[in-house]
């Protein structure tokens, strides 16, 4: 998703310097280095996407202290609240200012700039990055101190993998008792059943055109991420001590489905499982 949100920062008049660990595409509206060193030097904001908390936490350590005090600095990946706290208090020891800025909206929203971000640290730092967000995004929302944009990430994604799930079991059975993938769409997305996962990203092909089911399940947001979201869902529910027993539901089934080599599909493919049809596994 980088790679899209660093295109529509160029585009919308930014000078922006990318490095990945991966071969960057050279179809790309940016520059791109050759270390990662190289494309933070004399930068005035740092903005990273990476798989996982340690991956954060690694990177800041280590371009930290090759910026200039003041610098700002954005993270976009989703990861677990303890590791964005102490990327904000790396930030701090340096003097720099530092946002958590999970993102919602998949890699559409990323090619698109819609994404929405959830967004955590000192309000003057927020300010400061809006311009920076809104270019890759439409929607904004400052949600606390530092990681609480992770917060609401991880909480959000607990909801949406709950409520795929119950969508999926809903269509699995629909199938069983004979009543058609429009009948149910029809009446589910306009009364009490309505949601996210059946009035946009609908499982089943037909009702939503746009949805993955259309396409194969080519994944928008693949089955993969999504179980890495509600994992860390648990975690911190671990910590807390939050009861989170449909949480710890939808977490084990997608675990069973990416066991099954499914994790690179997208997540509504979970309705294959949930059908009752146990998706062989795919050879590795």
């Amino acid at each position: 998703m980088g790679g899209p949100m660093a295109d529509n920062l160029a585009r919308a008049g930014h000078r922006v310097v990318g490095y990945d660990l991966s071969k960057v595409s050279q179809r790309v509206a940016f520059e791109v280095a050759a270390s990662a060193a190289e494309a933070v030097a004399g930068a005035d904001i740092l903005v990273t996407m990476l798989p996982a908390g340690r991956h954060v936490v690694s990177v800041w350590s280590d371009l930290v202290p090759r910026l200039a005090p003041g610098t700002l600095l954005i993270d976009c990946s989703t990861i677990d609240v303890e590791s964005a706290r102490r990327a904000h208090a790396i930030a701090a020891e340096r003097g720099c200012a530092s946002l958590d800025a999970p993102v919602s909206g998949g890699t559409v929203g990323a090619a698109a700039g819609t994404l929405t971000f959830m967004v955590g640290g000192a309000a003057d730092a927020f300010e400061r990055g809006k311009p920076v967000l809104e270019a890759m995004g439409k929607r904004l929302v400052h949600c606390g101190e530092a990681g609480a944009g992770q917060a609401a990430k991880i909480c959000n994604n607990m909801i949406l993998g709950i409520t795929m799930a119950g969508v999926c079991e809903a269509f699995a059975l629909a199938e069983k008792l004979g009543l058609s993938h429009q009948a149910l769409f029809d009446v589910a997305s306009t009364s009490s059943g309505q949601c996210w996962s059946i009035n946009t990203y609908c499982p089943v092909p037909g009702p939503v055109p746009t949805s993955p089911a259309n396409n194969g399940y080519k994944p928008g947001f693949a089955a993969a991420l999504m179980l890495k979201d509600l994992k860390l869902a648990q975690e911190a529910a671990l910590a807390t001590g939050a009861a989170t027993p449909l949480g710890a539901q939808a977490a084990q089934l997608y675990g069973l489905f990416e066991r099954l080599g499914h994790g690179g599909e997208d997540f509504s493919a979970l309705v294959n499982l949930l059908r009752g049809e146990r998706p062989a596994a795919k050879a590795a």
